[in-house]
């Protein structure tokens, strides 16, 4: 696979990203849980946005307009949370699906980022797998909230007593 087809292929696993954490914010009972995927879309949109920067490829017109076309039902994202809400949907099996499915992707970014000689294309896949990270840790703290664990912000007080 040529690096232009790799990075429009990027482009779209941000949108189906932003598209699962659209979906399953809308699902979510609780107020933070929900609030925290919107943020994730918005993040992911974002991220979308940095690769479509980079992209030389003539598939992708607008940005705008991508952005816009609905869902790919056929991606592992939107394919695994229709499995989800199908059955019996939770915040706690949704956040559990996506911190899987961050860590999946940094890899994914991270060995991409090796095989790029590029640098400024190499920049963008390492500040997504950062990023992505990112969202893994945000996911977790939110996940252990719900589930009533420890907040890493509360460590120094149970060490304490």
């Amino acid at each position: 696979m040529d690096l232009q087809e790799a990075i429009k292929r990027s482009i779209q696993t941000e949108k189906n990203a932003m598209d699962f954490y659209r979906l399953a914010a809308t699902h979510m009972k609780d107020a933070d849980a929900k609030r925290v995927f919107e943020v994730l879309a918005r993040d992911e949109k974002e991220h979308a946005g940095q690769f479509f920067a980079i992209y030389k490829g003539s598939e992708i017109n607008s940005f705008d307009d991508f952005i816009a076309t609905p869902p790919k039902e056929e991606s592992d994202w939107m394919a695994d949370l229709r499995k989800m809400l199908n059955a019996d949907f939770n915040e706690r099996q949704a956040m559990e699906l996506a911190m899987k499915k961050e860590q999946q992707l940094e890899k994914a970014l991270r060995e991409m980022a090796a095989k790029v000689d590029d640098p400024q294309v190499r920049q963008v896949y390492e500040d997504n797998a950062k990023s992505t990270n990112h969202h893994y840790q945000v996911i977790e703290s939110e996940y252990a909230r719900l589930m009533g664990m420890v907040h890493e912000t509360d460590i120094d007080t149970f060490v304490r007593e």
